[in-house]
């Protein structure tokens, strides 16, 4: 018998609303692709499961005529549909007593550890497999095992998006092996009385480097479906897919959209079917690639 609720007031209320605006910092501070996320502005939702993005098109440049003038170009503007391609929760009850008797912790950290553990690292798997998938450049796929082999590549790389005129802003988003040995592959010089050794490396050929976790980073991801309550759920690497090295992404080849973000919170006055709480994170989202913009897009994966 499937679980019913009363409408979310009074104390499911307060909670959601002391609860959510921690879930965001979290989300943004955890995730590794919010860095990304398409500006609202941008963004026209219409249905419940589409994104509309505005897109520009113009033609070049022709002869100027000193009789005539200018020859006309054409200014097109589309409206592009994006469907969501992702819309994932899971439903937890916590007995009231079990709640009671732990002081209300388990109640107060399902909710951290849910998001640190499941969504976050779930949402940007699902988005650099995304992008991924839809990179215009793509190196031959090879295992970066030195200092000199992460130097080269990446700088291969960068010639590649220069080349194609991807414009200054890129992001590098690469494994913390590869950015191990990123870090050995460049010489630095410290001076005697330098107390502060610090070998990190924020910026490398003017791009941000942003670290993501191996277990996020993959050519290819699955979807759990569980049917059941013991069902495992969350995400694991695709069989097809394989270890990404890095990907270097101008924020302008991709979108993605966080539609619908909330942990719905029942006390157990309002749980008709059990004297417990009731937990239901639920998020909407998208991650796509413009169409005329893969280009933006580099991607050197491992061959495992």
């Amino acid at each position: 018998m499937a679980t019913t609720v009363t409408a979310p007031v009074g104390n499911s209320i307060s909670l959601a609303e002391k609860y959510l605006p921690l879930l965001d910092e979290k989300y943004v501070y955890a995730s590794r692709s919010a860095i990304l996320d398409t500006a609202s502005e941008f963004v026209r939702f219409t249905g419940a499961n589409t994104v509309k993005m505005l897109e520009l098109d113009l033609v070049g440049m022709g002869n100027y005529d000193r009789n005539a003038g200018f020859v006309p170009g054409d200014i097109t503007s589309v409206w592009r549909d994006y469907v969501l391609n992702t819309d994932r929760g899971r439903s937890y009850m916590l007995d009231y007593l079990d709640s009671d008797e732990t002081l209300g912790l388990i109640a107060s950290n399902a909710l951290r550890v849910i998001e640190e553990q499941y969504i976050v690292p779930e949402v940007d798997a699902f988005r650099f497999a995304e992008y991924a998938a839809g990179a215009g450049n793509v190196a031959t796929p090879a295992v970066i095992a030195s200092g000199s082999d992460a130097v080269d590549a990446i700088d291969a790389a960068t010639v590649a998006l220069d080349d194609d005129e991807v414009p200054e802003g890129r992001i590098l988003f690469v494994c913390p092996e590869v950015y191990g040995y990123l870090k050995a592959g460049i010489t630095r010089m410290v001076m005697n009385d330098d107390r502060n050794v610090n070998y990190n490396v924020e910026f490398y050929n003017d791009m941000r480097i942003v670290k993501v976790p191996q277990k996020r980073f993959y050519t290819a991801i699955d979807l759990a479906a569980p049917t059941t309550s013991a069902g495992t759920g969350g995400y694991s690497k695709d069989a097809a897919g394989v270890d990404i090295n890095f990907l270097i992404i101008h924020p302008s080849a991709v979108m993605q959209v966080m539609k619908h973000y909330v942990p719905r919170f029942f006390s157990p006055n309002q749980n008709t079917e059990a004297d417990a709480w009731l937990m239901q994170p639920r998020y909407a989202h998208g991650a796509w690639v413009k169409h005329n913009k893969a280009d933006g897009i580099y991607l050197h994966a491992s061959t495992t």
